[in-house]
């Protein structure tokens, strides 16, 4: 699109830019948020694990320190052997996510102040909404095949410490064979570091595990997965740590803080669907019976059941931020010392709502493609029931977004439903504006003598119109007016010059006036052909 000279015009054109930008910004901005809530629940969960290891293994290692102990020496270096390669792989993502919020950013090859701005009042990467990047990094060049090497290649690590650490010792520990293949075989299945390689293949047109998991999925939706698998390898060493710490025969709990942590089904809900939520203390241990665990949410003491978690559901009928007070109390089994910890869970309630909005002008035009962009703020896509009606128009699906052809002027209508949305936006039908009559760049005034005879004939031209439309012209009145003689004119059919014309065009020579009458032009989606503007002429 050429930038327009007249300055009311570039001004309407800057106007529409930003309104774009605002709409697209409202469509998801609830979306993004909640993202970014179960990255930083992500985070904090890694936290919290994170702190209980340190004290399970500082325990383990001051307990192995007694000579009585000797015999299980072994599992000290089988420990650091998974927390290194755990730490590895967390380090290979992190490096990952900051390419990634930096290619977004301000892209100076390291993540920074320039990577992020303020929305909302919360501090998000700057390039939260772009999919070309992480699909160019995480797919076309091959980063997320890398990376799901990179769990496999971690579990099997880890996996193996394990199993080498029961096959060599074993006998010495008091473990029969039988037993042995049991624990090893359980934890292999159980792991949560795993990936799941099968479910890509059922979807047509994904081609990969990372094709499926990231293709045109915005930098804000893949740092929570990102996170969720460091989640993941943390929830792996801890039940290898604990398994290794149980094999020393002793109970080995020591307690520093405590944290609540919220497992929710969903960190945006709809108004009036039910929070609902797992809480519990860090990660839980079987030395630590239920009896032993107080948890509260709100000042209410939940049951808590076998696995040392409690169920938790309530309302959610007021829109917008909320938040849950929690508290857990735990008794030490050994000593019978309680500590205590409070935590608070944000999370948001929002509204069920779609927005269409057609991705060039705030129109359909007549003739040509339309690209429209349908966003749901808490509707699952597959749900999505996308028709149209008035205008003679028809809507079909066009990549990640639908594609408008309309041939009448009017109003139409584009209508969204599914799981409790039922909407529709009305939108403008217009025929493709006017094009404007030109010889080269000029359309009348002045012109050279030689600059004229060189023209070939007349062009129509579409100016600020922002889709691939042509116009053609069907013909025009050449009248030519040579000092002190009558006019001469020519019929010419079509947008070059006829014989006839041209003839009189080589007559041209200063003082000279030309005149360009009855220009009619053809556009797409015309039934016939429409007058536009008229051109004078004067040779210099």
């Amino acid at each position: 699109m050429s930038i327009p000279k007249e300055p009311r015009q570039l001004m309407i054109n800057l106007m529409y830019l930003v309104l774009t930008a605002l709409l697209a910004l409202n469509v998801s901005a609830e979306v993004m948020n909640a993202f970014f809530t179960l990255d930083e629940g992500n985070q904090a969960s890694i936290q919290t694990v994170d702190t209980q290891l340190s004290a399970t293994v500082k325990g383990v290692k001051d307990l192995l320190s007694d000579e009585s102990k000797r015999k299980y020496k072994p599992i000290e270096p089988a420990i650091d052997a998974v927390r290194a390669k755990i730490a590895e792989f967390n380090e290979y993502v992190n490096v990952l996510r900051d390419d990634l919020i930096d290619s977004a950013g301000d892209k100076n090859g390291k993540k920074d102040d320039g990577d992020y701005t303020v929305s909302y009042g919360k501090t998000v990467p700057k390039g939260k909404k772009n999919k070309d990047i992480t699909t160019r990094m995480l797919v076309d060049e091959g980063k997320g095949e890398e990376l799901k090497k990179k769990i496999i290649e971690t579990k099997d690590d880890i996996l193996r410490t394990y199993t080498e650490l029961l096959t060599e010792y074993g006998d010495t520990f008091g473990l029969k064979k039988e037993e042995i293949d049991q624990r090893v075989a359980s934890m292999s299945d159980n792991l949560p570091l795993k990936v799941d390689d099968e479910s890509w293949k059922e979807v047509e047109g994904k081609n990969s595990w990372a094709d499926f998991k990231f293709r045109q999925m915005p930098l804000a939706a893949v740092l929570p997965l990102m996170s969720q698998m460091q989640s993941d390898s943390k929830s792996s060493e801890a039940a290898l740590i604990n398994a290794m710490a149980e094999l020393t025969g002793g109970r080995v709990i020591e307690f520093d803080q405590f944290f609540p942590v919220v497992q929710a089904k969903k960190a945006y809900v709809i108004s009036g669907e039910p929070f609902e939520a797992k809480i519990s203390v860090g990660t839980y241990s079987s030395q630590i019976q239920p009896e032993n665990i107080k948890l509260y949410a709100n000042g209410s003491l939940l049951k808590v059941g076998e696995d040392g978690t409690a169920e938790f559901t309530t309302s959610t009928g007021k829109i917008g931020p909320q938040s849950i007070s929690l508290k857990a109390e735990v008794t030490n089994p050994l000593t019978g010392e309680v500590s205590e910890g409070e935590a608070t869970y944000d999370y948001e309630v929002g509204l069920r709502s779609v927005t269409v909005s057609a991705d060039k002008m705030n129109v359909f035009y007549i003739g040509v493609d339309n690209p429209v962009s349908v966003a749901a703020a808490g509707v699952p896509t597959s749900s999505l029931r996308v028709g149209m009606s008035g205008g003679g128009g028809k809507i079909k699906r066009s990549g990640s977004g639908y594609m408008v052809n309309v041939d009448k002027p009017g109003e139409a209508k584009i209508t969204i439903s599914g799981e409790g949305v039922s909407q529709s936006f009305p939108f403008r039908v217009k025929r493709i504006p006017d094009p404007v009559a030109r010889l080269s760049k000029k359309a009348g005034g002045t012109m050279g003598n030689g600059e004229f005879k060189a023209q070939g004939g007349v062009g129509a031209f579409l100016d600020n119109f922002d889709f691939d439309a042509k116009c053609s012209i069907q013909g025009y009145n050449l009248v030519y007016v040579a000092k002190r003689q009558d006019p001469v004119e020519a019929v010419n059919r079509g947008g070059r010059y006829t014989d006839k014309s041209k003839r009189l065009v080589m007559k041209a020579k200063p003082g000279d006036i030309y005149y360009f009458d009855n220009v009619k032009a053809r556009c797409p989606g015309d039934k016939v052909g429409r007058p536009i503007n008229s051109m004078v002429f004067k040779i210099k």
